[in-house]
């Protein structure tokens, strides 16, 4: 695993945004540390947080659809898949990632992408910002969306639609 290159986290202040973070709960050890990861972040930044739960990474794109056009400004998807025996993985993994990538450029809102494609469950384990994890892609997954939530808007306070 590597974490070269990772840019330092930037303090935003994310007050008045609504970020939805949609989690699967597919391996719940995994699961809860992404989890409290991106509440963490988004309690700090001053965010106002709604969580959705489903029962997989292949729902995450739905609910996040959802929720963005219920009026959040940003989604935070959060997921597991472990590498098994099957095509499983591959075919869970794609539609979680194009899914995801389809609902930020339909509804032209961000997704923060935690979600984990895993060889083995030690490396979730070393990427959910539990005690002696290395990384925390919770709290990554969310800092992303917030910044580009806000930078969205910056961008459409210059360029305000006609």
């Amino acid at each position: 695993m590597s974490v070269d290159g990772r840019p330092d986290a930037e303090a935003v202040d994310a007050r008045g945004l609504t970020v939805a973070v949609v989690h699967g709960t597919w391996h719940p050890t995994i699961a809860a540390g992404l989890l409290a990861g991106a509440r963490r972040t988004l309690r700090e930044a001053g965010a106002t947080v709604r969580e959705y739960a489903v029962p997989g990474s292949f729902e995450l794109p739905v609910v996040a659809h959802a929720a963005l056009e219920a009026g959040a400004d940003a989604a935070v998807a959060l997921g597991v898949i472990i590498r098994g025996g099957t095509p499983h993985f591959d075919f869970v993994a794609d539609a979680a990632t194009r899914g995801l990538t389809e609902v930020a450029l339909r509804t032209g809102k961000p997704v923060g992408f935690g979600v984990l494609t895993l060889d083995d469950e030690q490396q979730g384990l070393d990427r959910a910002g539990l005690p002696g994890s290395k990384e925390d892609k919770g709290a990554e997954a969310a800092a992303a969306a917030i910044v580009t939530a806000l930078r969205l808007r910056e961008i459409r306070a210059e360029h305000p639609a006609p």
